[in-house]
């Protein structure tokens, strides 16, 4: 189990938590977020199983939550959202030749 970036899986191996303005030294997303957060819950209110946080509008940028605690995890990469979007997007790569 390790604390790593939400978005490229970048461990971050620094003790104690990431600051507001601390971002992933791979990909440069930034770390003290709600995806992050032994807290985030995506079936729960707000997406926090903490009652005592304020609402976050934006889980997957920096903000100045009081409760963030650095989850310890397993990376796995994020699955495709939607295959039919994946199969447009890999059409429109063919197309313009990207």
């Amino acid at each position: 189990m390790t604390r790593h970036c939400h978005k490229c899986g970048a461990e971050w191996t620094i003790s104690g938590q990431p600051g507001r303005g601390e971002r992933c030294h791979q990909c440069g997303s930034d770390l003290r977020v709600c995806l992050n957060c032994a807290s985030y819950d995506s079936r729960a209110a707000h997406q926090c199983r903490d009652r005592r946080a304020e609402p976050e509008e934006q889980k997957d940028q920096g903000n100045f939550c009081e409760f963030f605690d650095f989850i310890r995890r397993v990376y796995t990469p994020p699955a495709p959202n939607n295959s039919r979007e994946a199969a447009a997007r890999q059409q429109l790569k063919k197309l313009f030749g990207d």
